[in-house]
């Protein structure tokens, strides 16, 4: 099936199936690990080489994660033919992630769908059960 006759979840799921992550979650050792309608999962893996100067995982790697979760639920809800583009992302930062921690886990749902716009919210919570970061995102619908 042509990827433009399959719907987001269809899209998003083979993914899983067939083992091709984008080459971004291998640089940053993170992967899709559960899709379904309006919600996607990640889960990743702070290390020493996520660091920024001060010694905490960088910012950009929570950001990042919730990002991929907040994108893809929202991917799971178009329509055949239709695709996305984040207008805006927002993350909150509640504490710091060290390397050695254990593994991290994105969570997000899509709040709102319509023709043109789409927004969803999500969660980084650690093995420790506490939470690291929250993030919303609006994308636009095409």
């Amino acid at each position: 099936m042509a990827k433009n006759d399959m719907t987001g979840l269809q899209q998003m799921q083979s993914l899983i199936d067939n083992g091709t992550p984008p080459p971004i979650s291998k640089t940053l050792d993170f992967d899709l690990v559960e899709i379904s309608p309006g919600k996607a999962v990640f889960k990743g893996r702070p290390a020493e080489n996520h660091l920024n100067p001060i010694g905490t995982v960088h910012g950009g790697y929570a950001a990042t994660l919730l990002d991929s979760a907040l994108g893809c639920c929202i991917h799971t809800v178009l329509e055949p033919g239709e695709s996305y583009t984040t207008i805006d992302l927002n993350i909150k930062y509640l504490r710091a992630m060290k390397p050695g921690m254990g593994t991290v886990t994105a969570t997000a749902e899509v709040v709102h769908k319509g023709r043109k716009i789409a927004t969803s919210e999500g969660r980084l919570i650690g093995e420790d059960g506490k939470l690291y970061a929250t993030g919303n995102t609006t994308c636009a619908i095409f």
